[in-house]
């Protein structure tokens, strides 16, 4: 078993893996990525994007062999369809929803910037596709400030996106992914407000074996290194929780 997941003294026949990956694990992907082929030899070739958009392409026949997703959801939902592999879903994080901007003046550390609204343009993802976008949705609706904000919204296509308008200064403001900002206060750039998590869905990640990666050795050896300490580790550090053993 160890020679077949490429672990050990070496890689016989080093293969690549084809990963869908949701935006928001895009640096700590790149991380364990790179940890992956140094101890197995094996290459992730990595695809980024919105869950729901990556999803749509595996089930019009993207080659992908295993997908990193923002959500429980999708990967049961391919499972259901036979484009995963049965059993093979885990929870390999749980995201954490903050509120940034640029500015390090502009947002407090309770979020009642929003109540303010004194700000012309706010960022979240589109929350038919991400997660994460979702949530946003969930914690405007739980403050009661659906009308308030309603035309102040700018909308990325995924998370990613969602954060380079922040970034640019195309949105005052936007919720996005704590891996996107820094793990902590200290070391984030600008102004932040973590959401509590009650606030809003789990933002559980699930990890699914696709049924085109089913007798692949490097994806089954890529499933592995992802429930590694080596792997969890870079995901903590990342900004992620991490669910029960």
């Amino acid at each position: 078993m160890a020679a077949l997941l490429g672990w050990g003294g070496g890689v016989a026949h080093a293969a690549e893996v084809m990963v869908a990956v949701a935006s928001n694990f895009m640096l700590p992907m790149k991380q364990i990525a790179q940890a992956f082929q140094q101890k197995t030899g094996h290459q992730a070739v990595i695809s980024f994007g919105a869950s729901g958009q990556l999803v749509a392409q595996i089930q019009n026949g993207a080659p992908f062999q295993v997908l990193l997703s923002a959500d429980a959801a999708l990967p049961l939902h391919l499972v259901s369809l036979g484009l995963a592999v049965q059993d093979t879903a885990f929870t390999y994080a749980i995201g954490q929803l903050v509120l940034w901007s640029a500015n390090p003046k502009l947002v407090d550390g309770q979020g009642e910037v929003l109540r303010k609204a004194s700000f012309q343009r706010i960022a979240r993802a589109n929350p038919k596709l991400a997660p994460y976008g979702a949530a946003a949705v969930q914690v405007i609706e739980r403050m009661g400030l659906q009308a308030a904000l309603q035309h102040k919204w700018i909308q990325g296509e995924n998370i990613n996106q969602t954060h380079q308008f922040v970034a640019s200064g195309n949105a005052d403001l936007g919720f996005v992914a704590l891996s996107q900002v820094g793990a902590s206060a200290s070391n984030t750039t600008g102004s932040m407000w973590l959401v509590p998590s009650s606030w809003h869905d789990p933002l559980r990640q699930d990890a699914v074996l696709l049924s085109k990666g089913k007798d692949h050795v490097a994806a089954i050896a890529l499933m592995a290194f992802l429930k590694t300490q080596t792997a969890r580790d870079m995901i903590v550090k990342a900004g992620y929780r991490l669910a029960p053993p």
